[in-house]
């Protein structure tokens, strides 16, 4: 039998959404080729981490047990028992001899990063909520599409960094009116980390003006300034008090991302609204998956995983700095988080110098990368067609294998040398 074609034309109920960056760099490779069983290919772009043995970390688990009650619709803030593991890993982490201690009550499951900022998206009233220039690409419809609230963009300036200090939130969430602040800590894609005192300030400022912080720490374990992991955890007085809700969970942190078992830590009412917000968002999070994440969440082994990175993706960010270096790629910050680097592209050949020349040119290399101004968040587009500010950056991933980063530094190296 001969199916039709399927038509190419959109219903006109239905808007047309836009492609996150890796999606779209993704489904341009495609056209060129690529595949992700494809050894051949260098993926740069790829926002995950390498998901097989690491030196010094526990054993990749390869099979769950399903149980009877398995087979059962899941309570849509999750198990009770992955809520009570998730919270006494946050407590013995970053909040122990604290009077105040997260239960279960504080957390809520989701299916994934995404699902879990998008109950939390879901849940917020009519107020302003401001995000940072540049962040995670996902955020654009994210804070777009429930249009309850409006979402305020805040500039950060390259030549500093990415640095912010106290003061400048201050005045942003004064003048602006600013009821909620979403942001990646550690940055996707900037690497910038907001760590120690300073990030106890900005925990005691949203106390202050009761502005709600909301921080997305799935690259929390991805740490190469200071010691140790980051949490604003750690700077919360009153768990049920403090306006301060992070989001974290498998994906990046315990390199589980097919798994997509993610957690939302807050005071009990947000958690309350997210679980309702979640109920006609996703119905709830996959039973056997959560049941296999609880032994994931003992500190010993945590700790173990966690140093493994450590020691495996610092020298892999070694390789691709010092390889993108002498290629010509600058950086205005060193990452001092996650597994990505923000490189500027200004001072490359012609025709290589913004980040759409840049990602076509290297496709005919079989290497993968995104261009910058996919990380320009503007959602509902309001900001009527301009230039991006990082139309001459690209974000490398440090996620792969370290011998596929070699490979597409030697293969990058001598495309920028044939245009020299």
């Amino acid at each position: 039998m001969v199916r039709a074609p399927m038509s190419s034309k959109r219903p006109a109920a239905f808007r047309r959404v836009p492609r996150t960056g890796v999606i779209y760099v993704t489904s341009q490779a495609r056209e060129r080729g690529y595949d992700a069983a494809d050894a051949s290919w260098c993926n740069l772009g790829q926002g995950q981490p390498e998901t097989g043995p690491l030196d010094g970390a526990p054993p990749r688990i390869t099979s769950i047990e399903i149980r009877p009650e398995d087979q059962e619709y899941s309570a849509v803030a999750g198990l009770t028992e992955l809520r009570e593991a998730v919270a006494a890993f946050y407590n013995h982490r970053y909040r122990r001899g604290m009077k105040s201690q997260y239960t279960a009550e504080n957390v809520a499951i989701g299916g994934g990063g995404r699902v879990s900022v998008m109950r939390a998206c879901a849940a917020i009233g009519p107020v302003h909520v401001g995000h940072f220039l540049p962040d995670y690409t996902a955020y654009e419809e994210l804070l777009d599409v429930f249009r309850r609230f409006t979402p305020i963009p805040i500039l950060l300036d390259p030549e500093r960094g990415y640095d912010f200090s106290i003061r400048e939130l201050r005045r942003e969430i004064l003048g602006r009116g600013l009821g909620g602040i979403l942001m990646s800590n550690p940055c996707n894609p900037t690497g910038k980390v907001v760590r120690d005192e300073e990030l106890g300030s900005w925990c005691a400022l949203a106390r202050e003006l009761d502005c709600a912080m909301l921080f997305d720490e799935f690259y929390s374990h991805y740490v190469w300034r200071g010691e140790g992991s980051v949490s604003a955890a750690a700077f919360v007085e009153d768990v049920n008090e403090d306006p301060v809700v992070i989001f974290d969970g498998l994906t990046k942190n315990w390199r589980y991302p097919g798994w997509r078992v993610c957690w939302t830590l807050g005071p009990e009412e947000v958690i309350a609204a997210m679980g309702s917000a979640g109920s006609f968002l996703d119905g709830g999070p996959s039973r056997p998956m959560q049941r296999a994440a609880i032994p994931l969440l003992d500190p010993a082994l945590a700790e173990r995983e966690a140093q493994a990175i450590r020691s495996t993706f610092s020298k892999k960010r070694a390789t691709l700095l010092a390889g993108l270096r002498r290629m010509g790629v600058r950086f205005d910050l060193e990452p001092e988080g996650t597994f990505y680097a923000w490189g500027d592209l200004s001072d490359l050949p012609e025709g290589l110098r913004t980040g759409t020349e840049f990602f076509d040119a290297a496709l005919d290399e079989k290497v993968i990368v995104v261009p910058g101004a996919f990380f320009d968040v503007d959602p509902g587009h309001r900001r009527g067609g301009r230039t991006s500010r990082f139309k001459n950056h690209v974000r490398f991933s440090f996620g792969p294998a370290q011998e596929t980063i070699e490979v597409a530094i030697e293969r990058l190296s001598k495309m920028v040398a044939a245009r020299a």
